[in-house]
């Protein structure tokens, strides 16, 4: 009996594990499958990673196949396995570029607001913003979060997780190190920043559960969910 595409692609995940790591280090399946005459870069598989996160976070990681992805893409598989040698390489690919959009849209503010709660504010709102913007790319990333904490992953799969889950901590000291900062200058009274943080930050997070874009949102619309969302955050520790 001839195996389902599920069936196939869950068997070519196991086989692509140990290709995973190399030199004992998780490595980036764009960058591993890119051919010598590819020219653009990065930029040569967004679309895939666009239709990837739509496609995940709509039917979830078990009930994605490569065949979803393409069809979305209108594109063949074989366009897709260039670049990515499994269904799971390419959903830690779409959950980096997910954490990549998120830090570069918080970095590029931290040196705004006059203290610590100012500067804080302006980050949450640039993290919650980026959600806004990125739905599909956040809930991958908080989908990749749940595969962490429930170890439903080989253990190559877990080396690559790690590696995204350090991300996710560098990306959190980031509001740690400014929520301390405003301890010092006054501005925050609330005494445990590793607590606080990661209660705003779960609370601007869970945006990418109950957010769904609405007809005719604009980007005034967004700005104005996100200044809120920020408010309401740093309201609770000033």
């Amino acid at each position: 009996m001839a195996r389902s595409d599920h069936e196939a692609e869950g068997q070519r995940d196991l086989g692509a594990d140990a290709a995973v790591v190399e030199a004992g280090r998780p490595r980036r399946p764009t960058r591993s499958r890119r051919k010598a005459g590819d020219v653009a870069g990065a930029d040569n598989n967004i679309d895939i990673l666009d239709c990837a996160a739509q496609c995940f976070m709509e039917m979830g990681f078990q009930g994605t196949s490569i065949d979803d992805v393409a069809r979305r893409l209108g594109a063949t598989k074989g366009r897709i396995y260039h670049y990515y040698a499994s269904k799971t390489d390419l959903f830690f690919d779409v959950h980096r570029e997910g954490m990549r959009r998120l830090n570069e849209a918080v970095i590029a503010v931290m040196g705004s607001g006059a203290n610590g709660r100012e500067t804080l504010r302006a980050m949450l709102e640039a993290h919650a913003l980026t959600m806004l913007q990125n739905i599909a790319y956040l809930a991958v990333v908080v989908q990749g979060v749940h595969m962490h904490r429930l170890g439903a992953t080989t253990l190559a799969q877990r080396q690559v997780l790690d590696e995204i889950m350090a991300i996710r901590r560098d990306f959190e000291k980031l509001f740690s190190d400014v929520f301390r900062r405003g301890q010092a200058d006054g501005s925050i009274r609330a005494e445990n920043a590793s607590i606080a943080v990661k209660g705003m930050l779960g609370a601007v997070n869970w945006t990418a559960i109950w957010y769904r874009p609405r007809a005719n949102e604009t980007l005034a619309d967004k700005q104005k969910i996100a200044r809120e969302l920020a408010a309401l955050q740093v309201g609770g520790v000033a």
